[in-house]
């Protein structure tokens, strides 16, 4: 087996005390790799100095080795994975140096995956052409909940599968996670099209970027299977977090009440067994950890992707069809109708919808 020496990019504040500009989702990877035999964390860089410091002392990383400039990190360094854990704005410039340099093999970057359509096209393009492999932070893919409603679609327990409801989260961040799962039920399939519209009257700015106070969009894939969303109020029109209709049965997977998977069969309703695991993290989280053992499992499929040299389940191939479904849903709001696929735009709709006033949400109070 190969060992990995890694670095994170962004370690972000205190952990404990996350705020909307940031959730210090670097320690989350480094607890990660800290949980992997084969990795080991050797050098981070913050632009604010205490950041990295602090970070360096949770990780037990030589003070020589905490940097303000990645790109002296890069150099002096030479790390074989790197974290990039910054605003979705800059994961483009960060990443596509990573994989310029020779010795990075692997970077694991956070959702969502840019602040735009095109960005999103040229970080993928970019580290395929330099043989790097690129993953995004979709960890809740490995959340058994989703894990075991994927295993019941297999195995043909609801039929075909005909929709997809989702009735959590947001659009743009959760929904890098939320359209991403929709996307693994449907067999990671490319989308077709997507018809949308929001709201967006009280500003909220996440990680630099704006987020919609409401949205509703359906989307076809190009196997037939349809997905509705729901966010915001009256998100419970759905019923629970996912509502996967299938042509013999139902499957519910629940964010917070009620039996966390459910399958309906003929009118009977049976929780199936997901070891007492939900959708955020699993039931066996030991005190004094930065992250879950969901993104333990992120880091050891990126790690086995690399020993076999095969594609990770979070790689950024199959990322662009989230990113097309959140662009693409914005673009419909813009143009107020239907949006085919391939997405034929460059920019974020959403941001220059509110550059343009065309959206003019309240600002939010201090």
């Amino acid at each position: 087996m190969s060992q990995y020496t890694v670095a994170v990019i962004g370690t972000g504040p205190d952990p404990a005390n996350p705020t909307l500009e940031g959730f210090a989702m670097g320690y989350r990877h480094a607890e990660g790799y800290r949980s992997h035999d084969q990795c080991e964390v050797v050098a981070c860089a913050d632009i604010v100095p205490e950041n990295g410091a602090a970070f360096a002392e949770t990780f037990e990383i030589d003070a020589e080795y905490v940097y303000e400039d990645y790109n002296r990190l890069l150099e002096e360094v030479e790390p074989d994975i790197v974290s990039v854990a910054v605003p979705p704005a800059i994961h483009e410039p960060i990443a596509t140096d990573c994989a310029k340099h020779d010795a990075v093999q692997a970077i694991h970057c956070e959702k969502p995956m840019a602040d735009s359509w095109a960005s999103a096209q040229r970080l993928v393009q970019t580290c395929w052409r330099s043989n790097t492999q690129l993953t995004f932070n979709r960890q809740r893919r490995f959340a058994k909940p989703f894990i075991e409603a994927n295993r019941l679609l297999e195995d043909g327990a609801i039929g075909d599968l005909e929709r997809i409801e989702i009735g959590w989260g947001d659009f743009y961040d959760t929904g890098a996670h939320t359209v991403d799962l929709a996307t693994m039920f449907a067999g990671d399939q490319p989308a077709e099209w997507i018809i949308a519209q929001l709201d967006y009257r009280e500003e909220d700015v996440r990680f630099g970027a704006h987020q919609e106070n409401q949205m509703w969009a359906q989307w076809a894939y190009d196997n037939g299977v349809h997905a509705v969303l729901s966010t915001g109020a009256r998100t419970e029109v759905v019923g629970a977090a996912f509502v996967l209709r299938g042509s013999e049965g139902t499957i519910r997977i629940d964010a917070d009440d009620g039996p966390m998977l459910e399958l309906e069969q003929a009118g009977d309703r049976t929780p199936v067994d997901v070891d007492g695991e939900g959708i955020h993290r699993t039931n066996a989280e030991p005190d004094g950890r930065y992250g879950s053992l969901l993104h333990d499992r992120a880091i050891s499929d990126l790690v086995d992707a690399l020993e076999t040299d095969t594609e990770p389940a979070l790689s950024g191939r199959i990322g662009l069809t989230t990113a097309e479904i959140l662009f693409g849903g914005y673009e419909s709001v813009r143009k107020r109708g239907r949006v085919e696929f391939p997405l034929e735009i460059e920019d974020n709709p959403f941001e220059a919808m509110i550059d343009d006033g065309t959206l003019t949400p309240e600002p939010a109070e201090e």
